[in-house]
C-alpha cells in the first residue's frame, strides 16, 4: 500500500505541532484576554498564535496541500473547500475552554485528509509535552517530548468495568442512556482530543458523543485512534469521513477502542 504520508513528513508535523503548543504555552502563563467569536466559542491569543504558526508551517511543507483551520475556515467558500481532495484539518488549540480554565486538557491537531479519509494525525498536549501520531496504515505513537515514538494499541479485548469518557456529574440523556446500557462502567472525565488518545493507548474504551463538534475537533484523534487499532463510527456504524459536505459540523459518533463491543446495543 502506498504510504499516505512519507517518515520525513511525519516528523516534521510532529514537529510543527510542539512548536505551536510553545506558542500556546506563551499565553497560557501570562494574562490573557478572552473573546467571542459568533458562534459565542471562545478565543484567545493562544488560539491565533498556533494557528499562524501552523498555517505558515504548512504552507511551508506542503505548499500543495490547502489548509482547513478552525480559525480561518470562514474565510473559505464551501465549493472551493469541497473540490479539495486532499487537505490538511486543524484545530490550533482544541479545548479552548479547558485552556481558559487552565486544567491543562487541551490539545493541538492537526491532521491530513485524503479523499474524505483523515490518512495521518497529530494531537499534541501542550502542558504535558506529549504528542500522540498516527493512522490507521501507519499505527499510532506516544512521544514524550524530546524522547522518540512508542508504538501503543487500544485495550482490547476490553474488559469489565469499562473506562467511558463522561463526565460524572452533566451528561445529557443521551448519553446517561447509553452509559446505563454499558453495565459495568468507570467514568472518566478528559478534555478536547485526549479521550481519543487515551482510547488509543489503552488507558479508556468507549467515547460516545451526542453532542455537536467539528471535524477540526476528531480529525486527529480519529486517526491516532484508528492506528492503533481502534474505531470512530457514525450511528449506521460507518467509518467518520471529513469534507463531503456543506457543513464542517460532525454528527453523532462513537469511538472504541475494542470494534467489537456492542455499541449498536448501547445505542438503543
Amino acid at each position: 500500500m502506498t504510504d499516505p504520508v512519507s517518515p520525513v513528513l511525519r516528523e516534521q508535523v510532529v514537529e510543527l505541532a510542539y512548536r505551536a503548543a510553545d506558542a500556546i504555552l506563551e499565553v497560557y502563563e501570562s494574562e490573557f484576554a478572552v473573546q467571542h467569536k459568533d458562534d459565542r466559542s471562545p478565543l484567545t491569543a493562544a488560539d491565533l498564535a498556533a494557528h499562524r504558526c501552523i498555517l505558515a508551517g504548512l504552507e511551508a511543507l506542503t505548499p500543495d496541500i490547502p489548509v482547513l483551520s478552525e480559525e480561518s475556515a470562514h474565510e473559505v467558500a464551501t465549493a472551493e473547500r469541497r473540490s479539495w481532495t486532499r487537505l490538511w484539518v486543524v484545530d490550533p488549540l482544541d479545548g479552548t475552554r479547558e485552556f481558559i480554565k487552565r486544567n491543562g486538557e487541551f490539545t493541538v491537531n492537526i491532521a491530513l485528509v485524503e479523499a474524505g479519509e483523515p490518512v495521518f494525525g497529530v494531537v499534541q498536549a501542550p502542558v504535558t509535552g506529549v504528542a500522540w501520531y498516527g493512522g490507521r496504515d501507519l499505527g499510532a505513537f506516544r512521544r514524550e517530548k524530546g524522547g522518540a515514538g512508542a508504538e501503543m494499541k487500544v485495550r482490547a479485548p476490553a474488559i469489565a468495568p469499562l473506562r467511558v469518557a463522561a463526565s460524572r456529574s452533566h451528561r445529557d440523556e443521551r448519553t446517561e442512556a447509553f452509559i446505563a446500557r454499558m453495565g459495568e462502567v468507570e467514568p472518566i472525565g478528559l478534555g478536547s482530543s485526549l479521550k481519543f488518545c487515551r482510547i488509543a493507548e489503552g488507558g479508556m474504551d468507549v467515547y460516545p458523543r451526542f453532542g455537536p463538534t467539528s471535524e477540526w475537533d476528531t480529525a486527529a484523534g480519529q486517526c491516532v485512534l484508528e492506528g492503533a487499532g481502534g474505531a470512530v463510527f457514525d450511528p449506521r456504524g460507518r467509518p467518520f469521513r471529513y469534507n463531503q459536505r456543506d457543513t464542517l459540523l460532525n454528527g453523532e459518533f462513537v469511538a472504541l477502542g475494542d470494534t467489537a463491543l456492542p455499541w449498536k446495543d448501547w445505542a438503543g
